[in-house]
């Protein structure tokens, strides 16, 4: 039954669009040899609905693998500001109550935007590498056209994350791993985008079972 809900949520979350690329992965060395059977997920980001939309994706993630997973969106209300976020001594005590022995972080650490310029569609390439250079009107009836469709200005924009695993008794970092996602289609293609590269990477460095 496992099995076959993962299949249906890799297939799923593969109909997203929009490719996300790991960038960087670190594991310590001196990662206890334990294994963790409950992750605390905790998205640190203020739209709400990305918050929510990433730390569910991760989690059904998680949970597909044979993990319990428990959001922080579930445990602290969506309302907290830079001066009301609840401290350290909260935030563990309510990992230890939820059973939790490993905390999940994702934090959005930078966002950059780059325009472009983006020309007309057409390639160039010189007589005699195409016909219609051989006569005036196979000349002019291609590129005319083209005069009209100039081309236009677009702006990429790329967001970085960075996702860390730690332990929940000595909040040692286990593992962290950096990505980005380019021009995503909204939040939620972008949080499947984002989960999938997440397993992906996982996998390959042998820490998630294929």
């Amino acid at each position: 039954m496992r099995k076959t809900y993962w299949l249906m949520l890799i297939a799923c979350i593969l109909s997203c669009s929009t490719p996300t690329r790991v960038t960087n992965f670190w594991k310590s060395a001196e990662a206890p040899q334990k294994t963790y059977q409950s992750i605390f997920i905790a998205a640190l980001v203020h739209n709400v609905n990305a918050k929510n939309s990433i730390e569910t994706n991760v989690a059904n993630a998680a949970q597909a693998k044979g993990y319990k997973a428990i959001k922080s969106g579930d445990v602290f209300p969506p309302n907290f500001t830079r001066d009301n976020v609840p401290g350290k001594e909260a935030i563990l005590n309510k990992v230890k109550e939820l059973g939790c022995d490993a905390i999940f972080t994702i934090a959005l650490v930078d966002k950059t935007s780059e325009t472009r310029y983006v020309p007309g569609s057409g390639p160039y390439r010189p007589y005699p590498a195409y016909g219609w250079y051989g006569n005036f009107w196979g000349y002019y009836n291609y590129w005319s056209p083209m005069m009209y469709d100039p081309g236009y200005y677009t702006t990429d924009k790329t967001y970085y994350m960075e996702s860390n695993l730690y332990d929940a008794q000595t909040e040692a970092l286990l593992f962290s791993v950096q990505s980005s996602t380019v021009n995503p289609n909204g939040i939620d293609d972008f949080s499947k985008s984002y989960t999938v590269a997440l397993v992906n990477e996982l996998q390959n460095q042998g820490i998630l079972k294929k």
